[in-house]
C-alpha cells in the first residue's frame, strides 16, 4: 500500500498547478509558456543535478519521470510562476527582481526540506544530523540560484511585445537556468572547500537579503494574483499538519519553530492578498500613478 503522506504531498504539488494554470491560460500565451517552461526546467534540473552530483535520490511517487517525480517539476514551475508574479508587482528594478524571487523560494524550502527527508520524500544520504538537520547547506544555495537564473534568463527579453518576448523568453529562461544551476553546483561542490561551504552559503544569502532590503521595495503596486499566496501556503500548511500528525516536525522541535516562522513571514508578505481572498469587496491595491 502506498504511503499516504507521499500521496497527499503529491496531491498538494498538483493542487498548486490547479491555481497557476488557469491564471496562465487566461493571461496569454507568454504566461502559459512561462509556466510550462518552468515545469520542464524543474524536471530537467533535477535529472541533471542528480547525475552531476549524485548527492540525493527521490522516494517512489505515483508519477515519475525516470528517477524524478513529475510533481517536483510541477512544484518548481509553480514556485517560479508565483514568485515572479509577486515580484513583478513590486518597485524593484526589473533585473533585481530575480534576487527577490530566489529569496521568496527559500521561504518555502526552509520549512520543507528537513521535514520532507524525514518522510522519505527524498534522501541526501547523510543522516538526519548532517548540517541543517540532514539537509546540506548547499541545498539552500541551490534553491536560490535555481529560481534566480530562470527568472533572470526569462526576463532578458520578456518585456518585448513581439514573438521573441512570447516564444523565446521561456526557452532562454530554461537554458540559462540549467547552465546557471549546473555552474553554481560545480562551484559549491567542487571548487569551494568543504569546510567553507556553509559560510559561503550564509554570506551569499545574507548579502542577497540585505541588498533587497536596502532597496526599500514597495509591494502590491499592481494587483497580485491569489496564486502567489496559495503556492507557498499549500506547502507550508501541508508540512505543518502532516508534520504534527506524524510527529516528524518535532524531531527536533526546532523544525516546528522554523516552520511557524516561515508561515508568519508568508502571511505578512501576502496579507493584502489574503484580505482580498476573504473579503472580495476590498478594493485591490493599485499603483497610485495609474
Amino acid at each position: 500500500m502506498s504511503n499516504p503522506y507521499f500521496i497527499l504531498y503529491e496531491i498538494t504539488l498538483y493542487l498548486q498547478l490547479a491555481f497557476c494554470l488557469p491564471h496562465a491560460w487566461k493571461h496569454g500565451t507568454g504566461n502559459l509558456l512561462r509556466l510550462l517552461a518552468g515545469i520542464l526546467f524543474g524536471v530537467s534540473l533535477e535529472l541533471a543535478t542528480i547525475r552531476q552530483l549524485q548527492a540525493y535520490e527521490y522516494g517512489q511517487f505515483i508519477i515519475m519521470v525516470l528517477d524524478v517525480p513529475l510533481g517536483i517539476g510541477v512544484a518548481w514551475g509553480c514556485i517560479l510562476y508565483s514568485v515572479m508574479e509577486f515580484s513583478d508587482a513590486s518597485s524593484l528594478p526589473y533585473f533585481l527582481r530575480p534576487v527577490l524571487d530566489g529569496l521568496l523560494a527559500l521561504n518555502i524550502d526552509l520549512s520543507l526540506d528537513a521535514v520532507a527527508i524525514r518522510f522519505g520524500f527524498w534522501d541526501w544520504g547523510q543522516g538526519l544530523n548532517f548540517q541543517y538537520f540532514g539537509v546540506p547547506y548547499a541545498n539552500f544555495w541551490a534553491w536560490f540560484w535555481v529560481i534566480f537564473f530562470f527568472s533572470f534568463g526569462y526576463r532578458l527579453f520578456a518585456r518585448r511585445r513581439d514573438w521573441v518576448g512570447t516564444w523565446i523568453s521561456p526557452v532562454i529562461g530554461l537554458v540559462i537556468g540549467l547552465l546557471g544551476v549546473l555552474g553554481t553546483n560545480t562551484l559549491i561542490a567542487f571548487v569551494v572547500p568543504a569546510e567553507y561551504r556553509g559560510l559561503v552559503v550564509v554570506i551569499t544569502l545574507c548579502l542577497a537579503l540585505i541588498f533587497i532590503v536596502a532597496q526599500r521595495p514597495k509591494f502590491y503596486l499592481t494587483p497580485v494574483p491569489s496564486l502567489a499566496f496559495w503556492v507557498p501556503f499549500i506547502t507550508h500548511i501541508y508540512v505543518l499538519i502532516a508534520g504534527l500528525i506524524s510527529g516528524l516536525i518535532l524531531d527536533p522541535p526546532f523544525l516546528l519553530l522554523v516552520g511557524l516562522v516561515m508561515i508568519v513571514i508568508a502571511l505578512y508578505l501576502h496579507w493584502p492578498t489574503i484580505r482580498l481572498i476573504f473579503n472580495p469587496r476590498v478594493k485591490p491595491i493599485r499603483n497610485p500613478s495609474q
